[in-house]
């Protein structure tokens, strides 16, 4: 048990400077403390749009990147490195991170647990409750150095296999989030303060036959709120877990026509933003701390 008097025998200055070493050490996933009034997205947009595409597969290459372009739009493309797509398509993946887009981390196998509901065509060997921690960090870091080799990059971000958590049986994100500036790991779509953002947990929607109204709706949201909306799809016009052409369409053209109110970038280049805003607010609350104790 603590006892209440000590902190009677911390001096006002020692206080501050101890508050200010925790403000400074704090755990780089989370944002600790509450957005400054200086804070800003760029451009002065209302709110930062990640427009997420997961398992590399050839409709991303035939019909969402060749929009995305059009349009001058980045995003971040999640490849599953075992994907025939990936070896058979090799050049356009280069192409697109030559382009601006961000290739993310999805893993190698795209490993899930079977025993969820509807998850039969999980392959045994694949089972996520059967893959232990250390097995998923290996993974990770195998497909950063695989990645690295296709793009050149050194800093990315990670999706996680049907947002689960666990290997076997014990929470291996923990253990991977070291390996990425940010991840994105449960479904969600619209992060609802940015005081309370965890970047090593952030919420995406998975959007499935959406149409372009319902996609709009989810940006909209997060314009109002000023915060960001994170979007993951999987096959555009064809392929599985599929939204039409379209849709897709529908909102990267009402994204575009609106730049006052949405800034749209890979998700590594907004977790870096965020980073570096979060860098000022503690530089900002240590220069508080030592003006206070004079």
């Amino acid at each position: 048990m603590k006892n209440p008097s000590r902190r009677a025998l911390v001096p006002a200055r020692l206080r501050s400077l101890l508050l200010t070493a925790c403000l400074l050490g704090s755990s780089a996933g989370s944002w600790a403390q509450a957005p400054s009034p200086a804070f800003s997205w760029p451009g002065g947009a209302r709110a930062a749009v990640s427009l997420s595409y997961d398992d590399a597969l050839d409709s991303q290459l035939d019909h969402a990147i060749p929009a995305l372009n059009a349009l001058g739009l980045k995003a971040s493309f999640y490849l599953t490195l075992a994907s025939p797509v990936v070896r058979q398509r090799l050049p356009e993946w280069r192409r697109a991170a030559a382009a601006g887009h961000e290739l993310g981390n999805h893993t190698l196998f795209h490993p899930c647990s079977r025993s969820a509901p509807g998850r039969d065509w999980v392959a045994p060997h694949r089972n996520l409750d059967k893959i232990s921690v250390a097995q998923m960090l290996e993974e990770v870091q195998l497909a950063n150095a695989y990645l690295h080799a296709i793009d050149g990059q050194t800093q990315r971000t990670y999706t996680a296999p049907c947002t689960d958590p666990l290997a076997g049986g014990k929470p291996y994100l923990p253990a991977v989030a070291g390996e990425f500036l940010a991840m994105k790991t449960r479904v969600g779509g619209v992060v609802p303060s940015l005081a309370t953002l965890d970047l090593a947990d952030v919420p995406t929607a998975g959007p499935v036959g959406s149409s372009g109204a319902e996609l709009i709706a989810i940006v909209e949201q997060a314009a109002a709120q000023g915060t960001l909306a994170s979007l993951t799809f999987h096959g555009i016009g064809g392929d599985h877990l599929s939204v039409s052409k379209e849709a897709h369409q529908a909102l990267l053209q009402h994204l575009a026509a609106h730049p006052e109110r949405f800034w749209v970038d890979s998700f590594v280049n907004i977790a870096r933003h965020l980073r570096a805003q979060r860098v000022g607010l503690k530089a900002e609350a240590a220069a508080g701390s030592s003006s206070s104790g004079r």
